[in-house]
């Protein structure tokens, strides 16, 4: 995966389209148990976790195209009637061939 525009050293075989991978978690610090009871942020490691959840649903769904690489990654993130909170990890599917390096004799 990658968040530039292009891949260094390597030929774009196929531009698949877009792929976006999602997950929905609850927005309650009760059921969710992220927050504390005074309504604190959630713990960095369960941010960390939800985004790593995302990415292996993209991953998935590019693999199910045939993708060997994900080009322009990037994150989204929005609440559902107040009551959940869907990241979205979105990107380009595409396959990639490494450049061959012509050696000079």
């Amino acid at each position: 995966m990658l968040t530039i525009e292009h891949a260094v050293g390597f030929r774009v075989e196929a531009i698949l389209g877009e792929v976006v991978g999602a997950t929905v978690r609850p927005d309650n610090p009760y059921i969710e148990g992220v927050k504390n009871l005074d309504g604190a942020p959630p713990h960095i490691d369960e941010v960390v976790r939800t985004r790593q959840a995302a990415v292996a649903d993209l991953v998935e769904r590019a693999r199910q195209l045939g993708a060997n690489a994900i080009v322009g990654l990037r994150y989204d993130h929005r609440n559902i009637a107040g009551q959940w909170s869907e990241i979205c990890a979105y990107g380009t599917a595409m396959v990639l061939t490494r450049r061959r390096i012509r050696r000079r004799a």
